[in-house]
């Protein structure tokens, strides 16, 4: 089982960037997945959630500004991020969930190897 994280880089406040989460070795139709962030010196936090249906939540903090979708044909998921901020500069990583708390790290068992996301101001 393989996620790759990839479309991260160097953004201006204000910006847009789309992740991508490609799937390797599981149907990710079957699965419930999330994207989280780790900004330096921080743990590692929630950014959204989608379900196989298509349902979506997000952190407060990115409501609004954030999508999260999936292309089943294509076996990725995405994150479309828009009005960027500084602190929004982060590895981002997406994560097959496995059960439980959907905001906790710990309910998921796949991860991808993140990628940058740097927003300057």
């Amino acid at each position: 089982v393989q996620l790759q994280a990839s479309g991260g880089g160097l953004v201006q406040a204000g910006g847009s960037l789309r992740l991508s989460c490609a799937a390797s070795g599981l149907t990710l139709r079957s699965y419930h997945m999330g994207w989280f962030r780790q900004a330096p010196g921080k743990e590692r936090e929630f950014v959204a959630y989608i379900n196989r249906s298509g349902g979506t939540f997000y952190a407060d903090s990115v409501k609004g500004r954030f999508t999260i979708s999936r292309d089943n044909s294509k076996n990725t998921v995405y994150l479309q991020m828009s009005s960027l901020k500084p602190e929004d500069t982060a590895v981002y990583y997406c994560a097959r969930y496995a059960g439980g708390d959907t905001y906790a790290p710990a309910s998921y068992n796949y991860w991808g190897q993140g990628t940058l996301v740097t927003v300057s101001s």
